[in-house]
């Protein structure tokens, strides 16, 4: 389909309040994963989307405008293997997207979700991995507030909801209620969608070939990102503070439960001590 015929997403932010990702989404996330080759005209979204406030890393907005920027007037193949993030952020990138004066054909590598499949859809053509997923649901944010405060969030996401089920329904030709029904009747509300189902279900366009994916050996500092990726999102949601979150990480490769010497921890260790306190920390 022509992205032009996608409609445009209104982005208004609302202060103290941020999206974030979803924990199944990082723990299914695979970083790497790679296109086999890049394009000419190329752009990567390979992480969370919006600026990591841990790490300084993530897939922004100012980012992709200054990559399509220096593309120019060309076509581009946007390929995506991200467990999304800020849904805002996803909303403006789709906006760039969707806006650019040439041709734009994503493909989905391995992972597309959250804020990263509504991205995903800002093409006029879609290809999926046979091995890939889409994940839809919705709006997430991080709020502290009172009852009161809370039903303000409520009604004020509800939009964004409604913007997020209008793309992927002008994308699979169903209607906004038909997708707002499939995703609030998944289990917890979060619907998986693997390759050969999106294009079924018209979410995408067609299926990649299997040599234009790659999957490089996993290596030990991407295991260790990740898990503390995972850390520091449900530190979050725990209330902890980021002075807080960064203690008990540095306790922990430090040995303090009884693991090797600092510096010596494999990242295979340190990802299971912080599962280990990550269950803990649910229970907070």
């Amino acid at each position: 389909m022509d992205k032009n015929d996608l409609p445009r997403a209104d982005v208004t932010l609302r202060p103290g309040l941020r999206s974030n990702v979803s924990v199944k989404a990082l723990q299914r996330w695979n970083p790497d994963v790679r296109a086999a080759s890049d394009e000419v005209a190329s752009i990567s979204i390979l992480d969370v989307i919006g600026e990591d406030p841990w790490t300084g890393g993530g897939v922004t907005a100012r980012r992709i405008a200054a990559a399509l920027r220096q593309i120019g007037d060309q076509d581009v193949v946007v390929s995506i293997n991200s467990p999304g993030g800020d849904f805002f952020e996803g909303l403006a990138i789709y906006n760039l997207l969707r806006e650019h004066t040439a041709r734009v054909e994503v493909h989905i590598l391995s992972l597309a979700a959250s804020a990263a499949s509504v991205i995903a859809m800002a093409g006029d053509e879609v290809r999926i991995g046979r091995a890939a997923f889409l994940m839809l649901h919705n709006t997430w944010v991080l709020a502290a507030a009172d009852k009161e405060g809370f039903r303000e969030v409520a009604d004020w996401l509800e939009p964004f909801d409604a913007a997020a089920t209008e793309i992927y329904a002008a994308r699979s030709g169903r209607t906004s209620d038909e997708i707002a029904k499939m995703i609030n009747d998944a289990p917890n509300r979060d619907l998986w969608i693997g390759g050969q189902a999106a294009v079924d279900q018209g979410f995408a366009d067609g299926l990649l070939p299997s040599d234009a994916v790659t999957i490089e050996e996993e290596q030990p500092e991407a295991r260790a990102l990740r898990a503390e990726r995972i850390f520091d999102t449900i530190a979050a949601q725990s209330g902890l503070t980021r002075t807080e979150n960064r203690a008990l990480q540095r306790d922990l490769k430090q040995g303090t439960r009884g693991a090797a010497p600092a510096g010596k921890q494999d990242a295979a260790g340190i990802e299971m001590e912080i599962s280990d306190l990550l269950s803990t920390l649910k229970t907070l």
